[in-house]
This record gives structure tokens, C-alpha cells and sequence, in this order.
């Protein structure tokens, strides 16, 4: 059935979404930066993720469960998160922490929320869309089946902040394609 009036998603509290967020020059751009830097398999608790990433700026460790300064922030990626922090109007050294992910056809990111040291988070999207899911993070608050499920575009940004960070979990469906996602986060102040 479809409807005389467009619907627009209804997103939790402290989520944006921004699709075309960048050109798809940037995004070329960003691809062959992305070809230059040195990603390694994500560990997990032991356990080898299936997707690599590089990790920028500050580094969660899950093990400890403690952050760190980690490598420098590639030039190459500040006009990314200048024209990120004018978007969100802040300034761009607010960025703390920048990962790169490279995720095969296949991988998947179970339901999760983002490390605790870390507030606001704004990701891109390259190479192809994906589905982003979101649910409560309270397992009672989540009723049967209660998910919002995103169709996240390439060169789109989405952002979250506020109650969807800290009361809401998220989850990315098994990738039919390759891709790849820039996540900025700043500090917990």
C-alpha cells in the first residue's frame, strides 16, 4: 500500500541521519586513503571479528577496558572531520578517536553499544549501504521484536548522541558487499 504523503522514519532521541553527506569524489577519495593505511583483523575478547580496522587518535582497549593515545590522525582525513564538526557545529579537534572498518561480504556487527569512554558518534558509510539496527539497550524496554531497522546509504553520515547512545544498543546485518565506515567519536567530558 503506498501512501499520498512521503513517511519520514521516526529515530530515537540523539539519532541524525544525513544521507549524501559527501560527494562521490570524497568518497573515491577516501577509498584510496583508506588503500594506504595498515588495517588488522579486529580482536574481540580473544576472538577474531571478521573485519579489519585502524584505529586513530585514542584507543579503547576491551580487555582492560581502557583507553590510551594511540597514532596520529591522518592528514589525509581532516577534511573529513572538519566538514563533519562544521555540520555538527563544533570544532574538529573535539574528535578524539578515528576507525577506520573494513567489513567483507559476510560480517556482521552484533548488538552493541559503543565503548563507554566515548560520547558523540558520527559514522560515514563507503563503498555500499547497509542496515542499521537499533533497540532499546534495557532488555525490558524491548517488547517482542522491537527493532528500528535503518537503511544506511553509502557516503551518508548518521550520528548519535544523547539518550540513543547510552539507553540504546546497535547492530549492523550481514553485509551482502564490501564496505567500509569512518567512525568519529569524542570524549566523555
Amino acid at each position: 500500500m503506498s501512501s499520498l504523503f512521503p513517511v519520514e522514519p521516526v529515530f530515537p532521541e540523539g539519532f541524525s541521519y544525513f544521507p549524501d553527506f559527501i560527494t562521490e569524489q570524497e568518497e573515491t577519495e577516501l577509498l584510496q586513503t583508506i588503500s594506504t593505511l595498515s588495517l588488522h583483523t579486529f580482536l574481540f575478547r580473544g576472538y577474531e571479528a571478521k573485519r579489519k580496522v585502524a584505529s586513530y587518535g585514542y584507543d579503547y582497549h576491551f580487555d582492560s577496558r581502557s583507553i590510551s593515545k594511540g597514532n596520529p590522525i591522518p592528514e589525509q582525513l581532516h577534511p573529513l572531520l572538519e566538514a563533519t564538526a562544521r555540520h555538527l557545529q563544533f570544532i574538529p579537534q573535539e574528535f578524539a578517536e578515528v576507525l577506520v572498518t573494513e567489513y567483507p561480504p559476510g560480517s556482521v556487527i552484533n548488538w552493541h553499544r559503543d565503548a563507554p569512554p566515548f560520547e558523540l558518534i558520527a559514522g560515514i558509510s563507503l563503498l555500499s549501504d547497509c542496515n542499521f539496527k537499533l533497540r532499546p539497550y534495557d532488555k525490558s524496554k524491548q517488547g517482542r521484536g522491537f527493532v528500528i531497522s535503518i537503511p544506511v546509504k553509502r557516503r551518508s553520515l548518521y550520528v548519535m548522541q544523547g539518550p540513543v547512545r547510552d539507553e540504546w544498543e546497535h547492530s549492523i546485518a550481514e553485509m551482502k558487499r564490501g564496505r567500509y565506515s569512518i567512525t568519529l567519536r569524542t570524549l566523555r567530558k
